[in-house]
């Protein structure tokens, strides 16, 4: 039975639970109505007393990274410090050790003043006080609604950590990509650079931005009139890093021609100097290294002539380098062969009154096919030329790349590229000076890719100087490259390699180039330099020397060039930094010996 005194406190207990569930009803349908019925209304009355704010979300620009995955380029995250000088001026409500606002003694909110804010500022950026505070002054005595004012930019991430905790409302933090170069000059002309704002400006860097170029983001919110962000009124559009950028360049041994070329241009006292290596089965170029050169870093400390890649840029007469596409076309054209001869003085006049000169006077002596090559005889080469018609001539030239584009799709290339004439049009002079290297131009890797064309039986790989791409979702992009290309036959492209094999064997260079143990192919070339004015600089000259090993089993092509060398002003001057640069590459790509001996063919009858 229940009794009264039992009754009592459960009535009260049954009653005190029903004001408790009451009051949480009354909340819950309160929150109801807030967040969910009238959610619009109630964000877009706050957004009536709201600022819209948008933070750039910026992704990081892609690396560059040599052929095993060495990074070359890379970026790294630093941030702009930035202010809204409207709400810095209002100072912020000053809270005590618990965090809670401090009220006045008329029950108003406390506040900490701008310039004690500047203070704290100032102490992490290192900048002084007064300086700080002039910021949020001047901008309003401009603009009295100023919302923007830069505080200071390109600060580390632990700078922006420690202004992120001093909880100021008014300071915004704009990430900004920051670019640096981990091997400095190393591939310098290659990468390139980008400007203080990232903007690429050369190499690489610019042709191949459509890969390392970064999508920004953003994130959009509304901001109270005490600077604290609405709830629910935040909207984030992630940012897209840029993709990676695989280089064909082997960085390792880039450095160590980068040395040497620099040694021997200074050595030779030449304007400048460079250095080709390519792969012979692949066209991939695996060191494309000149001097002077640029570190990416501080591309202001070097010339604006010496920014870019004179390599990729710079066209020129290749002279005697070019013999070997005359005896090529010969072979396939007129059926001559390596012991194919002419008569060949020193100086010859031709029956339209054409006069050729070789670069020595010797007496008349019957030179083959081969000797032409291996004495590098302007006057025999001119001869066995001439058994060809013009525009055979000319299209050998040009399915060996003459007036072709290079293959890099590098900016700027040269305008004058190839034939200055068409057949057609080619005076007395100009019907034979083309049979050995002048009367038209080339790039230096037109020239080594017409060496990896014969060295791969004949066909021609499109040069390379990008891998691929791979990008932020882990897509690979492989460059667009032309078809390879069949330019002479296997037969043919075996017997011109047989006499550069000569060339390299029997000709004056034959002690200065000799690699022991290995079998080499190659040429020489002086080429004379146009003046702009219808002739040729006096005395200065582009030397070059090109080549491959092992000649039985070509490689890797080697090309070394000097423009205007003062103190050996022949392509002599490239013998010294053609042996050592080969004989790195053989070393570094542990290239086996030959085992055999170079088969000598006649040079003379």
């Amino acid at each position: 039975m229940t009794t009264r005194a039992t009754r009592s406190p459960r009535r009260r207990t049954v009653t005190a639970l029903m004001v408790v569930l009451a009051v949480i009803a009354v909340f819950v349908v309160r929150l109801v109505d807030i967040q969910v019925v009238n959610a619009e209304g109630h964000i877009a009355a706050q957004k009536e007393k709201a600022t819209q704010t948008s933070i750039t979300l910026a992704g990081t620009r892609g690396n560059i990274v040599d052929e095993g995955g060495r990074v070359l380029a890379t970026s790294t995250l630093r941030y702009d410090v930035e202010i809204d000088p409207m709400l810095a001026a209002n100072g912020i409500d000053k809270r005590d050790e618990n965090g809670d606002i401090v009220k006045g003694a008329d029950g108003k909110n406390e506040k900490v003043a701008w310039p004690e804010l500047a203070a704290r500022i100032a102490a992490v950026t290192g900048q002084s006080p007064e300086d700080v505070t002039a910021i949020v002054v001047d901008a309003l005595a401009k603009n009295p609604k100023a919302r923007w004012a830069p505080v200071t930019r390109n600060v580390s991430t632990e700078t922006y950590r420690a202004l992120a905790d001093l909880g100021l409302p008014f300071l915004s933090f704009p990430p900004v990509a920051s670019r640096t170069y981990p091997d400095g000059a190393v591939a310098g002309n290659v990468i390139g650079f980008v400007s203080s704002d990232g903007k690429p400006l050369e190499g690489v860097e610019k042709l191949q931005n459509s890969c390392l170029d970064p999508k920004a983001g953003s994130v959009t919110f509304q901001r109270g009139r005490d600077g604290v962000r609405i709830p629910g009124t935040e909207v984030e559009k992630p940012a897209v890093d840029g993709g990676t950028l695989t280089l064909t360049i082997d960085s390792d041994l880039q450095w160590y021609m980068q040395q040497l070329i620099a040694e021997e241009t200074k050595r030779y006292n030449a304007n400048w100097g460079g250095i080709i290596v390519m792969e012979v089965a692949t066209g991939k170029i695996r060191a494309f290294a000149e001097t002077p050169t640029v570190d990416p870093n501080d591309p202001a400390a070097s010339d604006a002539d010496d920014r870019a890649s004179r390599l990729a840029r710079f066209s020129y007469e290749p002279g005697s380098t070019f013999k070997p596409v005359t005896a090529a076309t010969a072979i396939e054209a007129a059926g001559l062969t390596p012991l194919s001869s002419v008569k060949t003085p020193s100086r010859m006049t031709f029956p339209n009154g054409a006069v050729i000169n070789d670069s020595d006077q010797h007496a008349t002596e019957t030179l083959t096919l081969t000797g032409g090559l291996v004495r590098s005889s302007n006057v025999a080469m001119s001869q066995f030329g001439a058994k060809v018609d013009p525009q055979t001539r000319f299209d050998y030239l040009t399915k060996f790349g003459v007036g072709q584009p290079q293959g890099l799709n590098w900016s700027g290339e040269p305008e004058q590229l190839g034939f200055r004439l068409k057949p057609a049009d080619w005076d007395n002079q100009t019907y034979y000076t083309t049979t050995f290297g002048q009367a038209f131009t080339v790039t230096a890797t037109q020239v080594a890719s017409v060496y990896q064309t014969i060295a791969n039986g004949g066909v021609r790989m499109p040069a390379q100087l990008v891998e691929s791409c791979t990008k932020a979702d882990g897509t690979v992009v492989t460059p667009d490259l032309p078809e390879p290309v069949r330019v002479i036959k296997k037969e043919t492209a075996s017997q011109v390699s047989q006499m550069l094999e000569n060339v390299f064997a029997q000709g004056t260079l034959a002690d200065d180039v000799k690699i022991d143990g290995y079998r080499m192919a190659g040429k020489t070339g002086t080429a004379q330099i146009y003046d702009g004015k219808g002739g040729y600089k006096k005395n200065l000259y582009f030397t070059s020397l090109v080549g491959y090993a092992p000649a039985e089993d070509p490689q890797y092509v080697v090309l070394t060039v000097f423009d205007e060398p003062k103190k050996e002003r022949m392509s002599s001057a490239n013998r010294s930094v053609f042996t050592k640069a080969m004989t790195q590459v053989l070393t570094h790509y542990r290239i086996m010996p030959s085992g055999s001996e170079t088969p000598l063919l006649p040079v003379t009858k």
